[in-house]
């Protein structure tokens, strides 16, 4: 086989509550996937992100482009030395166009957000995103079935075991778990708790993110809690329409990224350090500049000690390395 058989682009999405990491060659065909935990620490995720990613790839796999995408899209893209950058949107819309070209619609529901894709043509035309409130979310739901003492995986299929209808507030957790816990008390079956609570989930994301968005199918549903069957049906209750959940819903965004790399790479040397940089120590911190009123939060991230990146400051004082 030769070296251009053996070419891969690296995606990487990084979130507040999960990390994802896809290599995909020069087809778009995955030859490696990754998804794991964040937990709170984006650096060391993301170096045992590119350790399990590592080890899935070939050996005569050549790198020849990287992105990033996701909440920590900067973090990531300064470590790996990044060919492109990009917001959630775009690695989510550039995804769901490629695996289903007349999508017109991407619902995606994450750890900690929620977003709306509007696609026209292959093309987002229109979006929203919800990242005030948790309720809804990937972590509201794993909150709630810890608190009932269900695993998040069997959550879903509880819901459809439903005999009947409840209805659950959820325009806010507070409201929606003290609902829950009246309802229980009353002696309500939880699966019709369950199923009350995927309802409202898909009611406030309809009237929060999804609000005067013109929703039109074909429909796709991204992001972790579209592997909840519960929220799925609920979905197609309420818009009556059918929902689709691509092959690889977890990790679109990372895709999304990884295809973004091979187009600005296309031929050209990529920027990418090398999996190796899962050895390399990496620290970010933090410090107020104390020149000016705005007393600007300044972001650092070193490599071995010595600072590659800073962000924060208004006035470009710190940022400007």
């Amino acid at each position: 086989m030769n070296e251009v058989d053996n070419v891969g682009y690296l995606g990487i999405d990084v979130g507040s509550i999960s990390t994802k990491g896809v290599v995909i060659d020069k087809d778009f065909r995955i030859i490696a996937k990754t998804y794991l935990r964040t937990q709170g620490q984006p650096i060391q995720s993301i170096k045992e992100l590119l350790t399990k990613l590592s080890s899935q790839v070939d050996r005569k796999t050549k790198i020849f482009g990287a992105g990033t995408t996701g909440s920590a899209r900067r973090l990531a893209g300064i470590m790996l030395q990044a060919d492109i950058v990009k917001n959630e949107i775009i690695a989510h819309a550039i995804a769901a166009s490629y695996f289903h070209p007349d999508a017109s619609t991407v619902i995606e529901i994450g750890g900690q957000d929620s977003k709306i894709i509007i696609l026209r043509d292959g093309i987002p035309v229109d979006f929203a995103m919800n990242t005030v409130c948790a309720a809804g979310t990937g972590s509201f739901l794993d909150h709630q079935a810890t608190r009932l003492g269900i695993p998040i995986e069997e959550f879903g299929g509880r819901a459809l075991q439903a005999k009947n209808r409840v209805n659950i507030a959820g325009r806010c957790t507070v409201f929606a778990e003290s609902d829950m816990i009246h309802k229980a008390q009353l002696g309500i079956a939880t699966e019709d708790i369950i199923s009350g609570l995927c309802d409202a989930i898909v009611r406030n994301y309809l009237n929060a993110v999804a609000k005067g968005k013109e929703i039109k199918p074909l429909i796709l549903f991204q992001g972790g809690v579209a592997a909840n069957i519960g929220v799925r049906k609920a979905f197609e209750r309420a818009l009556e329409q059918e929902i689709i959940v691509p092959d690889h819903f977890l990790v679109m965004g990372a895709i999304g990224a990884a295809i973004l790399a091979q187009e600005a790479t296309d031929s050209k040397k990529t920027r990418f350090a090398g999996f190796e940089i899962a050895d390399i120590p990496f620290q970010s911190r933090a410090f107020e500049c104390e020149g000016c009123p705005n007393r600007c939060e300044v972001i650092e991230t070193l490599k071995e000690e010595v600072i590659i990146d800073r962000y924060g400051d208004r006035c470009g004082k710190w940022s400007e390395l």
